[in-house]
């Protein structure tokens, strides 16, 4: 279940930018075979007053906290492992273009944790197996159902 937390100053996405962009994240994460409704974006805005960067307000400063919980990436121990996560950083940034990356008034910054599969739940119920025919059905129905 990703949960990408956007730090930001109130006037630096409109209303239409931030459903882009939460759009964009959940698509990101459907293509790596997460039901829709695993991906929570939530936007927190907070003004110059109370953000600073190197002791100094910034009112153009955008912070992304992302933890991811349905998935973790490969090991950075190997070199396929090194690969496979920054192919994945790739791809957030990707997602990211037009909306944070090319907008070049923006100063912004990214980092991601991973949360253990076995420390979280939905409606109560532990989350089916990764690629498993119960995870697939809550893929399909964009919701959590009781499974065995």
């Amino acid at each position: 279940m990703p949960l990408w937390r956007i730090f930001s100053h109130p006037q630096t996405f409109t209303l239409d930018q931030r459903r882009t962009l939460a759009q964009k994240v959940t698509d990101l994460y459907m293509s790596r075979g997460l039901p829709a409704f695993y991906v929570n974006v939530i936007f927190i805005d907070v003004d110059e007053k109370a953000t600073f960067v190197g002791g100094e307000p910034k009112s153009n400063f955008v912070r992304i906290v992302v933890e991811q919980i349905a998935r973790t990436m490969a090991s950075p121990d190997t070199e396929e492992g090194q690969k496979r996560r920054r192919a994945w950083m790739d791809m957030i940034n990707d997602t990211l273009k037009t909306s944070i990356i090319d907008r070049n008034e923006l100063d912004w910054e990214l980092h991601i944790y991973e949360t253990p599969r076995d420390l979280w739940r939905v409606q109560g119920m532990d989350p089916p197996t990764s690629f498993s025919d119960a995870e697939k059905e809550w893929t399909e129905k964009n919701k959590p159902v009781p499974y065995l």
